[in-house]
């Protein structure tokens, strides 16, 4: 009897090992596989703490900024911003996914305010700041994303901290891209008076069509506006690009066609431009 009943806690023993490897096995399949769908794409993942980032920078957005616009509601711009992507298909962003959030903080700007820029966004930022002009980093809703990620999961209330789509790579319509376009084309819709525009003069091609600013901003530029556009170099380059040059000829063909008047400067070393006032 003793012999038997030894046997039967060690069948008891080994079938409790054999449960607990199978559960154990099965948990860690289910979150291989889990984690295998979350990081399919070939983007960067949500920024971490994404909403309190944005709710900060809503609620610290300088207040001489934001008189151009409406009053703010910090927590319906973030419950906004949220709902246009939260539980969505990362891949199929729309421009009426973010209509509400745009409604709530329109990116509108006093005319002669506006600079834009195309692979010149910090040296852009550093001449604007100081003479009182805005880039569309500088509005609210681009100063709540600026440098974030997000996506989302279909039927999912998180966000996808592992992996976003990239728009090259993945699918162009990604909640990213997709917000940045919208933001852009309101941003230069609104634009009136004089625009500048902040160009890499050390590239070959300063004007790509293919960046935002030419597929987006320079096509939506209202007619009788001016666009004053800055070749600059970097420091100890020679420039690459000129006012005559063939990417500039085609941005000027662009502009002409929409009644957009034109102003190039070009050969501006950054320590010329910066310091031109």
């Amino acid at each position: 009897m003793a012999d038997c009943s030894k046997r039967k806690k060690l069948c008891y023993c080994l079938l409790l090992c054999f449960l607990v490897a199978g559960i154990t096995g099965g948990a860690i399949g289910i979150y291989k596989w889990y984690r295998s769908g979350l990081n399919r794409w070939h983007g960067l993942g949500s920024t971490a703490d994404f909403q309190k980032i944005i709710q900060e920078r809503c609620d610290n957005y300088p207040q001489q900024i934001w008189s151009y616009s409406r009053s703010r509601n910090c927590q319906e711009i973030k419950q906004a911003f949220m709902s246009a992507f939260i539980s969505k298909d990362p891949c199929k962003a729309t421009k009426e996914d973010y209509r509400r959030l745009i409604d709530l903080a329109d990116p509108t700007v006093p005319c002669n305010k506006i600079v834009l820029w195309s692979k010149t966004k910090e040296l852009a930022r550093e001449y604007a700041k100081p003479r009182g002009l805005v880039t569309l980093e500088d509005t609210l809703l681009g100063s709540l994303a600026d440098d974030l990620h997000w996506c989302g999961e279909p039927g999912s209330p998180d966000l996808n901290t592992w992996s976003c789509p990239d728009w090259k790579k993945d699918c162009r319509t990604n909640y990213l891209t997709v917000f940045w376009e919208v933001l852009s084309k309101r941003f230069a819709e609104s634009a009136c008076g004089t625009v500048q525009v902040v160009l890499d003069g050390s590239l070959e091609n300063a004007f790509n069509e293919m960046s935002i600013f030419g597929r987006v901003e320079a096509p939506n530029l209202k007619p009788m506006v001016t666009l004053q556009a800055w070749l600059v170099h970097d420091p100890g380059k020679p420039p690459r690009d000129s006012c005559s040059g063939s990417s500039i000829t085609k941005l000027k063909s662009i502009l002409s066609e929409r009644n957009v008047r034109f102003i190039c400067r070009d050969n501006l070393s950054r320590d010329e431009f910066l310091g031109r006032f």
